[in-house]
């Protein structure tokens, strides 16, 4: 799949999910990755969002009952690119991917993979990258359940008027990881956004 990460080779199993909780510049994040090592979620949790741990549990339990086992080295791989990403040294991630989504979901994913870093896209210009131009509602549905964000980079949709919309992390994570790709994204005026092709 796409051009920040790599489709897991073969079949995975959401039986076990490893996980851990990293700490980040913007908020904590959640990990939680296959036995064979590929990144099966990516959340943040600002101050109005549930602590870590249970939310990890929670997501484990609706991808049909995986048992979460918490493994910081596991996750490894995870917090060394993130650490490159937040110290600068990064911008796009090399990771195995475990996504399951509908075809319409991972279209949807590929695509915000192909926005690049310090640009911004309206959900109207990703519902026409996708091939689906009236399902805007859609597209933004599929963004708010992408499994792995900032490595499926969904923060860096915008409104049609090139103002912040909803981000599952909170709007405060949402302009913190722009303002770090884009530091104009610290002002609160809209800014241009990605020409379209």
């Amino acid at each position: 799949m796409g051009l920040a990460g790599r489709p897991g080779a073969g079949r995975w199993s959401l039986r076990r999910l490893l996980a851990a909780l990293l700490p980040t510049p913007v908020a904590e994040a959640c990990v939680l990755a296959t036995e064979d090592g590929a990144l099966a979620g990516l959340f943040f949790f600002g101050s109005d969002r549930p602590d870590g741990r249970r939310a990890a549990e929670v997501a484990a339990r609706e991808a049909r009952g995986a048992q979460v086992i918490w493994d910081e080295r596991a996750c490894a791989p995870v917090a060394t690119q993130l650490a490159e990403y937040f110290g600068g040294r990064r911008q796009v991630f090399d990771l195995l991917l475990a996504l399951r989504g509908t075809p319409f979901q991972l279209a949807v994913w590929e695509e915000l993979q192909r926005i690049p870093f310090g640009a911004t896209c309206t959900y109207t210009e990703l519902a026409r990258r996708v091939g689906r131009p009236a399902a805007v509602r859609a597209v933004g549905r599929a963004n708010a359940t992408n499994p792995v964000s900032l490595v499926v980079p969904c923060h860096r949709v915008v409104g049609a008027d090139g103002t912040l919309t909803g981000y599952g992390g909170g709007l405060g994570v949402k302009r913190a990881l722009l303002a770090l790709e884009e530091p104009r994204w610290m002002t609160p005026a809209p800014l241009p956004l990605f020409p379209t092709s």
